[in-house]
């Protein structure tokens, strides 16, 4: 029998949770009003928190000095590629491992992990001569393509756990039924896994737009992402927190407004399967 849970233990946890929150945003509620501060109040001790003047010019100095739309557009363009791509090659390997699998498959699942698991400094130099002999620097479809194959090993994992939950006994009636493979996937095992399939879009969109390490070292100006857009603010010659905070802000806006209206859509895919 389920325990009885107090009003004040659901009082306490609520107070928890916010408190936890609240916790985890500070540092992005911090950044967003750093950007309204002046330079000197940016990094004044003691600081400031809520009682400053505000001002709006670090935003129009960052517009001034950098092209945010461009930067925007290839964050869009390289993040959203990446996962497309990473999607459709995930689909097929994952319903594979899912509803065809061989006494290999384990050991490829733990294969595809372990590579998560080395460094991307590790293999920087080869990367870099493979981009520079093939023309590939600087260029989106070189993000893109690195990026695909970064994230590849989580789409295909997240895959084939969403894929184990759905019954077989669905799919092999669509067999019966004479449908192909193709049209297995396409019509009976997609529809159903849309939660997950929504979910490890999202997830990895969201870890291709924030990539940072690969976007530094492989653009420069065309191709450049939003990333580097930040990184340009971080400079030996001063402190520039509050130009750094507004460019930060201007970054994560887009991501942050996704998230916030696919947030049930989200948590939906995160725990599909979970409860039966």
């Amino acid at each position: 029998m389920a325990q009885r849970v107090t009003q004040g233990r659901k009082i306490a946890n609520t107070i928890a949770a916010w408190a936890v929150g609240f916790i985890i945003f500070f540092p992005i509620l911090w950044m967003v009003l750093a950007s309204f501060k002046t330079e000197l109040e940016a990094f004044a001790m003691p600081p400031s928190f809520l009682f400053f003047d505000r001002t709006t010019e670090n935003y129009g100095i960052v517009q001034e000095r950098s092209d945010y739309l461009h930067h925007a557009m290839n964050s869009i363009i390289i993040a959203g590629g990446s996962t497309l791509i990473a999607l459709l090659i995930a689909i097929p390997a994952a319903w594979s491992m899912a509803f065809a699998p061989s006494h290999r498959t384990k050991d490829i699942l733990l294969w595809m992990l372990s590579t998560k698991m080395m460094p991307s400094v590790g293999v920087l130099v080869p990367v870099y001569l493979i981009f520079r002999d093939f023309g590939l620097l600087d260029s989106r479809a070189g993000l893109v393509f690195i990026l695909c194959l970064g994230n590849l090993p989580i789409v295909i994992w997240m895959l084939f756990t969403y894929f184990k939950e759905i019954p077989k006994d669905i799919l092999e009636a669509a067999r019966m039924d004479g449908a192909t493979t193709a049209k297995e996937l396409i019509y009976v095992l997609t529809p159903m896994a849309i939660p997950g399939l929504a979910s490890t879009l999202l997830l990895n969109f969201i870890l291709a737009w924030n990539e940072a390490f690969w976007t530094l070292n492989l653009t420069t100006s065309e191709a450049a992402p939003l990333t580097t857009f930040i990184a340009s603010y971080s400079s030996p010659e001063g402190l520039f927190w509050a130009k750094l905070s507004a460019a930060s802000t201007l970054a994560i806006a887009p991501i942050l407004i996704l998230g916030w209206f696919s947030q049930k859509q989200l948590v939906r895919g995160l725990t599909f399967g979970a409860v039966k």
